[in-house]
């Protein structure tokens, strides 16, 4: 799987929530494009990874 332009070896199939999770991503502060799609906040438990799969995630800054 690539992450970033970072390639990622899953070793098993799990849900984008659970990888979000164990890489400490603050999910209220990302948006995250699967396979040039981006995936609803409601989804990430309910889609499934696997090494064929392209992420693009994408944190929010604030400032002024």
């Amino acid at each position: 799987m690539k992450v970033n332009g970072t390639t990622i070896f899953l070793g098993e199939q799990q849900s984008l929530f659970d990888f979000l999770e164990a890489n400490q991503y603050d999910i209220r502060l990302i948006a995250v494009e699967r396979n040039g799609e981006i995936v609803p906040k409601a989804k990430y438990k309910e889609v499934m990874l696997d090494d064929e799969d392209t992420l693009e995630i994408v944190n929010f800054v604030g400032g002024g």
